[in-house]
């Protein structure tokens, strides 16, 4: 080619990826002065002017994703607090927007308008189906896979979609090391199809006494579709699986849980075993799936080269990300945001909700916008019959969000005393009367309501904005 025709080239790429940067900026600047959270409007404004910018962006940038059906952010704040207390130059997405486009906007705000990226490392939270597109302009040093678990099937598909997604996107990562869940055989299956080096992570044994009664997503073999026997469950279809027909099985983990020791309604502390030591941590948040979330957390930094002593010591310390098991206190009532998207992660917050030793308010918010999955047919799946169970400790089942009427008749239908099933769709109504309630109410919306009730908790009681 001539040379000057190349230096036109690389010239107007220039140009490209100045103007684009800018004006990822520029739009994110205005949306904040205008209280917007302007997590995926810039990168939208941004890829219109250069498809390719992600790409530019992310050079020399040691980049760690995290996807998954469940447990993405709150792996993410786990990592990241590594990261920090570390020592790393690092900036993460923790707004949440794990699309391509809130991708793009968080790598151009934390860019040069030349392109050149501030910092060392890049958290990215994931989208499992956005995966395989994001991967192709990212050069990932650690990819971890937190499970795959059947999820918004308006979206999504059927099950081996998503797990198609994030084999993709593996594929497309030939310098990752890949962290894989060893007690999720769909996760555990992607090991044979890739070349990349495969740390292994998972639990020993049982995390619950009592477990919801759930349907599991992967009851079959993928190998050769016999019937699964388990050594033990964790929940869903996690755990000790193998196959009695053609040997398929859970394998050796690097990472373990090897016990759990003690599990609170804010807590669990656990023995984990990795690099040939054992250590104790304890999570500052409750329920079997947060344990998971650590495991991999530990898995993570384990390749990264992270010391023990700084990923313990992070996971001892850590803060909920917003919205997941995120606690608000006003008025001296303290409450509980939990956000559920699919059978697997709403039946895990039941398990939480059915230890409960103290009396609670029991809020579900259910929406049906594009980012909750427009197909809320799941509330089928997931045992709220469980909650008979504790009925007694239930000072009110309150339902609320643009589906609030099929919520309370699912309430209805799993035998909740009528008496206590109340719908307030008024979300401004719904938050005036929970703070005012002297025990502790949990809340468990849909994404998009997630947003909606959070950002009204801000504004009036002073709380951080979901993007800070």
């Amino acid at each position: 080619m001539n040379r000057g025709i190349l230096c036109a080239i690389i010239a107007i790429m220039k140009i490209k990826t100045f103007l684009a940067v800018a004006a990822c900026k520029l739009s994110r600047f205005m949306l904040r002065k205008l209280g917007k959270g302007g997590t995926n409007v810039p990168g939208r404004v941004a890829l219109a002017i250069d498809p390719k910018l992600l790409g530019v962006l992310a050079k020399n940038v040691t980049t760690i994703i995290v996807t998954g059906t469940n447990g993405k952010t709150t792996t993410s704040r786990m990592i990241e607090k590594c990261l920090s207390d570390s020592g790393c130059k690092y900036f993460a997405n923790k707004s949440g927007a794990n699309m391509l486009s809130g991708i793009t906007a968080e790598f151009a705000m934390n860019s040069t308008l030349g392109g050149k990226n501030k910092y060392e490392y890049a958290l990215v939270e994931c989208d499992e189906a956005a995966f395989k597109t994001v991967s192709k302009y990212v050069d990932a040093k650690c990819v971890v896979v937190t499970n795959v678990f059947r999820d918004q099937l308006d979206r999504y598909g059927e099950i081996t979609h998503t797990l198609n997604s994030i084999l993709t996107g593996i594929k497309n990562s030939p310098n990752a090391v890949v962290c894989l869940n060893a007690d999720d055989s769909l996760s555990v299956s992607m090991k044979d199809e890739i070349s990349n080096k495969v740390v292994f992570y998972g639990v020993e044994s049982e995390i619950y006494k009592n477990r919801v009664h759930e349907v599991s997503d992967a009851p079959y073999c993928i190998k050769c579709k016999s019937e699964y026997v388990y050594d033990y469950v964790t929940y869903g279809h996690l755990g000790g699986f193998r196959c009695p027909k053609c040997g398929y099985h859970r394998p050796k983990a690097e990472v373990t849980v090897e016990k759990v020791i003690e599990s609170t309604a804010d807590s669990s502390t656990i023995l984990l075993k990795f690099g040939g030591s054992e250590y104790t941590a304890t999570i500052n948040l409750p329920g079997g799936y947060n344990i998971y979330n650590a495991t991999a957390t530990v898995a993570a930094g384990y390749v990264l080269g992270f010391k023990a002593d700084v990923i313990i010591n992070a996971l001892n310390s850590f803060e909920c990300g917003f919205g997941r098991m995120e606690k608000f206190t006003v008025n001296e009532t303290d409450i509980r945001m939990i956000l559920i998207k699919n059978p697997a992660g709403c039946n895990q917050v039941l398990n939480f909700l059915s230890n409960l030793t103290r009396p609670a308010l029991f809020i579900v918010a259910l929406n049906d916008r594009y980012a909750d999955g427009t197909d809320i047919s799941w509330i089928w799946d997931v045992d709220f019959e469980k909650l008979n169970s504790i009925s007694d400790m239930l000072t009110g089942v309150w339902v609320t969000g643009r589906r609030a009427d099929e919520m309370a008749m699912r309430f209805k239908y799993a035998g909740l005393p009528v008496e206590k099933i109340k719908v307030i769709k008024d979300y401004d109504r719904l938050i005036k009367e929970a703070v005012l309630q002297k025990n502790p109410v949990y809340m468990m919306p849909t994404y998009t309501a997630m947003l909606d009730i959070r950002e009204k908790f801000s504004k009036d009681y002073g709380f951080k904005e979901f993007w800070e």
